[in-house]
């Protein structure tokens, strides 16, 4: 009579650090394993059934996809573009956002399951670690987290000579590199990425340049939102932010490499790809300029600034996340309109908008040509009004001399 093994559930990619896992929690640890997928977004359908095919060949006891494209948008994703979050003004938050979500998914299915163990293929040096953890520790019951990579402190090339021992067959040229795949970008981390100075060869980018003719888009948003793409309306924001990708990404727009403070106190580099969200982010942007009032966009700046930060370091779980989300929707209440957008190979420009909330249409009057609001006699006073602090404290500071 066969003797059952205990179930673990692992955060399973079908990359080089969840491949690795698979063979050691079943060989190492004799545990039943279950590889659980969540898809932000970034996968086709025949790409999750071969990484689901893989994790069986490699003794994987089940394969599941849990899809949460649409909940990581409307819970996360429509936050990130109502504050056109960049981090360090680079970074798009692309894994960053969606590790939580998937940690959310992740913990839901493992509660379901009544599984005991939980795994997942962060190393001991980066940020994801944290992320899972901090998910799984305040929403679990009762798991214990098996974390081997980081535990083995295992570098990429001792992974590849495990996985070798057992006969696993994988595209080696390829695991020299770390890719994550979602709606909101894909990220490259490896090699080049680990040192200062050097920049991903072309090869190391998921997504090819072939796009070389320029190209005319318009993006239209309703009330913060993404809704329409060159007169195709959407469903779901999600399908207008895949659609987008799909036109910029081979003109090798939103190509960058981010550095940045991790939770963990080291300086961290990754390069990463994302057409759809830079050019939405700055789209979005340009319409609030002429939307909203100079007092609205600045607080929504400090509010964004700080919970791009809470959000890249795990604490979306945090109540004062949900706080700043419902400042941030109240706020885009006049931000609708169409951006006019120009796609060149590795770059674009953003022409202009038209709303009916522009506030540069005005009848006051037009910048630096003539008004109709107010006299000359009007702006002496003011001006002399405006100054009388700082003239105060200078004559002040003449008298005290």
């Amino acid at each position: 009579m066969a003797i059952s093994r205990e179930k673990v559930i692992l955060a399973y990619s079908g990359g080089l650090d969840t491949s690795f896992c698979v063979k050691y929690l079943i060989q190492e640890k004799n545990l039943e394993v279950h590889a659980a997928l969540v898809n932000t977004g970034g996968f086709t359908e025949d790409e999750l059934k071969n990484i689901g095919d893989r994790a069986i060949a490699m003794g994987a006891s089940s394969f599941k996809v849990l899809d949460a494209t649409h909940e990581f948008y409307d819970k996360c994703l429509r936050y990130l573009i109502y504050g056109n979050i960049l981090r360090n003004n680079t970074y798009p938050l692309s894994v960053s956002a969606e590790r939580v979500f998937q940690a959310l998914a992740i913990i839901e299915y493992a509660n379901q399951q009544k599984a005991k163990y939980l795994a997942h293929g962060s190393t001991g040096a980066g940020n994801d670690q944290i992320r899972f953890d901090l998910v799984f520790n305040i929403l679990g019951q009762k798991l214990e987290i098996i974390t081997p990579i980081r535990d083995l402190k295992l570098s990429r090339q001792e992974e590849v000579e495990y996985l070798k021992k057992y006969g696993v067959d994988m595209p080696w040229e390829k695991a020299q590199y770390s890719i994550n795949k979602g709606i909101w970008g894909t990220s490259v981390g490896g090699k080049e990425t680990l040192t200062s100075n050097q920049y991903l060869p072309d090869n190391a980018w998921p997504t090819q340049i072939t796009a070389k003719d320029t190209r005319d888009i318009i993006l239209v948003f309703d009330k913060g939102q993404l809704i329409d793409l060159d007169d195709k309306r959407f469903d779901h924001p999600t399908q207008a932010i895949q659609a987008l990708s799909e036109i910029a990404s081979p003109y090798g727009i939103g190509r960058d490499i981010h550095v940045g403070d991790t939770i963990i106190g080291i300086k961290g580099r990754v390069g990463f790809e994302a057409a759809a969200p830079m050019i939405i982010l700055k789209s979005h942007h340009l319409l609030e300029k002429h939307t909203l009032g100079k007092w609205q966009a600045y607080w929504k700046d400090q509010m964004a600034n700080w919970y791009g930060m809470m959000l890249h370091e795990g604490q979306y779980l945090d109540p004062v996340m949900r706080d700043i989300e419902t400042f941030m929707e109240h706020i885009q209440g006049r931000v609708s309109g169409k951006v006019f957008v120009r796609l060149f190979p590795h770059r674009y420009e953003l022409h202009g908008i038209e709303s009916p909330h522009d506030m540069m249409q005005s009848k006051m009057g037009q910048y630096g040509e003539m008004n109709n609001g107010w006299s000359g006699e009007d702006v002496r006073g003011f001006s002399k009004i405006f100054g009388n602090q700082t003239m105060i404290f200078h004559q002040v500071k003449e008298s005290n001399k």
